[in-house]
């Protein structure tokens, strides 16, 4: 078996690429027709993440432990951070929210929304050093996101920060994305 492909290996959380895709099959908005290879990417992501509320319920009788039932879930704000973009979309999908743009009056519209999507990187190939390829073999699909904040980096002529230093996204659910899906 290749090693990219063994179950065994975990993936490492240090090489992963971002991609924000239209709402069923739509055009993200913002990105106005910009390449997706210009999107650009993100040094760190955190915040993914889905809370189960479970309910306890008491049973007369039962006095090993009270039954247990599922409960609605919430999903954490997904934090972006230090942000090297060279396109103004995801300024532009923030100010729709928000109302900056003039134009939305921060009224959102399904084509305002999009999925992120979160990939992990990996080789992919057979066992031969020049047959191997990266690729996403791994990820998460946050369904419907909209950005609850974004924070450019402090201007300083000695400092080192990046032009977003954090974008925070809101979303309506994660899916796992697996090999071979």
């Amino acid at each position: 078996m290749p090693i990219a492909e063994d179950p065994r290996i975990p993936f490492g959380n240090f090489a992963f690429q971002v991609t924000f895709e239209g709402v069923d099959g739509e055009e993200f908005a913002p990105a106005g027709g910009v390449d997706e290879a210009l999107f650009g990417g993100f040094s760190e992501i955190s915040g993914i993440e889905a809370t189960m509320e479970h309910k306890v319920i008491k049973v007369g009788g039962r006095n090993y432990g009270a039954a247990v039932r599922a409960g609605p879930v919430t999903f954490g704000t997904v934090v972006m951070k230090r942000g090297m973009v060279r396109s103004r979309h995801l300024w532009r999908w923030w100010s729709m929210f928000a109302g900056a743009d003039g134009a939305s009056d921060a009224r959102p519209i399904k084509a305002n929304r999009c999925n992120v999507v979160v990939g992990l990187i990996s080789t992919i190939g057979d066992d031969s050093e020049e047959d191997k390829q990266p690729g996403v073999r791994i990820g998460w699909f946050l369904r419907n996101a909209m950005p609850v904040k974004f924070r450019a980096g402090d201007l300083n002529a000695k400092g080192s920060e990046v032009a977003i230093e954090e974008l925070h996204l809101v979303h309506e659910g994660i899916d796992m994305l697996g090999i071979g899906e």
